[in-house]
């Protein structure tokens, strides 16, 4: 993907962990968080990440607004509507970026009797960025050009990846990629080396990182990496990832640190308590638009 790969930054893992799942009551499943919120200040862009099982009613209509969502179905389907007249149904493997920017209000919803299995990840904005436009992307699994690598194949949703650009448009700089490895294969994943970054795996048994530092996680694991937080956004950094069994597969996720101050509070990512009693007023005043329904 990219020569020379011995001068980049050699990434390891700073910390890593497995998720905790609860039962939910109906038509909530099953509920784990990835990322739990009160670290958002280590994950910086990111805020959290919820690992759902639903059922349709989970998450009808809602607001949001000051931040972003990536959401990764991992199974079932999942029905997005929102005021603005979307409506899609997204599939395993499809992924919706929201910009929620300053009034967004929608719905997920399982389809039919399915069990929607979801990744949705909290992306911040910068302060100055908050009164956007509420937008909304779907990115299929079809549509993600994909990287063929020795041993498996790499997805890219977004951020460049040599002359590989994935289509997921963010108001921030992010990379997002689904890394698929058979069992013994070595990948070298390459990320800017000033961005802030994890992984979650999906299935398998990888090791990552240095031969000296390399960590094993297997399903369910997720881990912080390294970075270097006055790197330079142009060069590159390495994180060398093992499949120890067949069916590897992980999501990394990489991004550049907003370093602000954020109240992540219900449904609202603001700047300061004012601004999400704020935003509750204007959601009970009608500011946010009709229902999506």
């Amino acid at each position: 993907m990219e020569a020379n790969t011995s001068k980049h930054f050699q990434r390891d893992v700073k910390d890593h962990w497995y998720v905790q799942y609860e039962q939910g009551s109906f038509p909530f499943i099953q509920k784990g968080w990835v990322l739990p919120v009160e670290r958002w200040r280590e994950f910086d862009p990111f805020i959290l990440m919820a690992e759902d099982w639903f059922k349709r009613g989970a998450f009808s209509d809602h607001p949001h607004r000051g931040f972003q969502t990536i959401t990764y179905v991992i199974d079932g389907r999942l029905e997005h509507i929102d005021n603005g007249g979307g409506r899609d149904i997204l599939e395993p493997g499809d992924v919706q970026y929201m910009n929620a920017g300053w009034a967004a209000r929608h719905a997920e919803e399982g389809v039919e009797e399915d069990i929607a299995h979801t990744l949705q990840l909290w992306l911040n904005l910068p302060k100055g960025q908050r009164k956007t436009e509420t937008s909304y992307q779907n990115i299929y699994a079809e549509d993600a050009p994909v990287i063929n690598v020795r041993g498996g194949f790499v997805k890219v949703f977004a951020g460049d990846f040599g002359e590989v650009k994935g289509p997921l448009q963010s108001i921030v700089p992010i990379t997002l990629a689904e890394i698929n490895l058979e069992k013994n294969a070595t990948y070298k994943h390459l990320l800017p080396e000033n961005h802030n970054a994890f992984v979650y795996v999906l299935s398998g048994d990888m090791d990552l990182g240095t031969e000296e530092k390399r960590v094993n996680l297997t399903k369910h694991g997720v881990a912080t990496l390294t970075y270097k937080d006055d790197g330079d956004p142009a060069r590159r950094s390495e994180l060398t990832i093992t499949s120890k069994r067949r069916r590897g597969k992980l999501l990394i996720y990489s991004g550049t640190p907003i370093k602000e101050e954020i109240v992540p509070y219900g449904p609202f990512v603001m700047n300061s308590m004012e601004e999400i009693k704020q935003a509750f007023r204007d959601f009970h005043d009608g500011q946010f638009g009709p229902p999506a329904v």
